[in-house]
């Protein structure tokens, strides 16, 4: 009797646990809390971080976060205001503002993520649709930094027309229109971007291949100029070196002239001095130059060519 007494004891304090360890609940810093009664809210949201009391078994807790969230949309098609196709993928910051509301319109955040594709990509369309391409490609009227002749090769029609809006504005137009249409739904839009812009693939190809052709041009028109200073150097080099060369060649034969003129002088003052032996020393050079070992004369005695070699003198 006694141990069923206790045994029973037992299950009443188990129960009595379960009871208590149900009818309380912590709410965490980052979480905001709906308590519902049968699937619908009883009281306000929980906001603070504490340990709170709710009816065991019969309310039950609802969490949502209280940080910001993120959506990130689908990459999608879309045309401009000057009818060029592009891809825009977007992305967006998101905080539950009241999450009662919250509750009651969408539920959970999977009904919000559903919610903010339809508003948001409808408004980028809008947005987009309402706008030209260089209003999405450009935040600024400021001029871009860019050389001489790419300034001056520059084929785009309207690469540096000025925008009324820009990049920047666009978003914040589609944030401020998006807040307008969730403002029913206990949620707020804190920041909307422009991930990434991009040409259709077709398009894109065509932009690719002008781009390519128009590079080569441009590094074509460098290669010609290259070439005509190369052509302009190498005509300047020979020029210098034919100044140059008849310089010198006009130096040597001044100074080959003096050394002639010299020599006569220094000839025409041995001769002048001993005729005789003046002429019997070219008549040696001369036999030198023309008389080898196995040359053979005939000749006259009489010559003056073997004047100094007959026997009498």
């Amino acid at each position: 009797m006694r141990q069923a007494a206790a045994g029973f004891g037992l299950i009443l304090a188990m129960l009595a646990l379960v009871v208590v360890a149900n009818a309380f609940y912590i709410v965490d810093e980052t979480q905001q809390v709906i308590v519902t009664q049968f699937g619908k809210p009883v009281g306000i949201a929980v906001m603070d971080p504490g340990l709170n009391f709710k009816v065991p078994f019969v309310q039950r807790v609802n969490r949502f976060e209280k940080r910001f969230l993120e959506w990130d949309g689908d990459p999608n098609q879309v045309p401009t205001r000057d009818k060029r196709f592009i891809w825009v993928d977007t992305t967006a910051r998101w905080r539950i503002s009241d999450p009662l509301l919250f509750f009651q319109r969408l539920r959970d955040e999977s009904g919000a993520q559903s919610r903010l594709d339809d508003i948001l990509d409808g408004e980028t369309r809008n947005a987009i649709a309402n706008h030209d391409l260089i209003e999405l490609v450009r935040t600024s009227n400021r001029t871009p930094a860019r050389n001489e002749s790419a300034e001056e090769k520059d084929t785009e029609p309207d690469a540096l027309a000025p925008i009324t809006d820009g990049r920047n504005e666009l978003a914040d137009e589609v944030r401020m229109k998006g807040n307008a249409r969730v403002n029913d739904l206990g949620i707020e839009i804190l920041d909307f971007r422009f991930k990434r812009i991009n040409y259709v693939e077709e398009v894109r190809k065509e932009v690719y291949t002008r781009m390519i052709s128009e590079r080569q041009r441009i590094a074509e028109e460098y290669r010609s100029e290259g070439q005509g200073e190369a052509a302009r150097i190498s005509g300047d080099k020979d020029r210098q070196h034919k100044v140059i060369t008849s310089e010198a060649y006009k130096t040597a034969q001044e100074v080959k002239g003096l050394a002639d003129a010299e020599a006569a002088d220094i000839y025409a003052a041995a001769y002048n001095r001993n005729p005789e032996f003046y002429r019997f020393l070219k008549t040696m050079e001369l036999y030198e130059q023309t008389l080898g070992s196995e040359t053979e004369l005939i000749m006259s005695t009489e010559g003056d060519y073997l004047r100094y070699l007959s026997s009498d003198r």
